[in-house]
């Protein structure tokens, strides 16, 4: 969700913004109905779901442990409404429009917000940079921290 939060954010206010990090996203974030009625009906139908879906398949069980628990303490509620939200977002059509520095991180395993959203981004912003994290899925920030933080740190170097 935080990037739609920052893309969001960009579009309201794109004065105050001097660079973007988008991870893991797209301009689009429809949500398939089985996470709606996971979240409504059975809390760990959606965990399990997030298991096999937002991970690399060789990625380590305790970080995937880990990442679960802490979702699993949010409020169902909460999530759900979050995903409302995502399922409404569509800035697209504006994409192009974004004129600041950009870096786009995605996992190459990512079913969630596929390498392509993350492709069109680098398309379609001039000033952009893209950086593909092998052996990660969506949660490539809990996967290979080191790679995205080592891709942050060059991004902000160069900026």
């Amino acid at each position: 969700m935080g990037g739609v939060v920052i893309q969001e954010y960009y579009f309201r206010h794109p004065t105050e913004v001097s660079a973007l990090i988008l991870c893991s996203t797209g301009g689009k974030m429809r949500v398939h109905q089985f996470i709606f009625n996971s979240l409504r009906n059975n809390f760990q139908e959606y965990l399990d779901f997030l298991r096999v879906n937002s991970f690399y398949e060789k990625t380590p069980k305790d970080i995937i442990d880990e990442s679960l628990l802490e979702t699993s303490q949010t409020n169902p509620e909460v999530t759900h409404s979050d995903f409302e939200i995502c399922n409404k977002f569509d800035t697209l059509s504006k994409t192009d429009s974004i004129e600041v520095p950009c870096l786009i991180i995605c996992g190459k395993a990512d079913k969630l917000t596929p390498v392509k959203y993350s492709e069109y981004f680098h398309e379609k912003i001039k000033n952009s940079e893209l950086r593909i994290i092998e052996n990660s899925g969506h949660s490539v920030m809990v996967e290979e921290p080191k790679q995205v933080n080592i891709a942050i740190e060059n991004f902000i170097k160069n900026f």
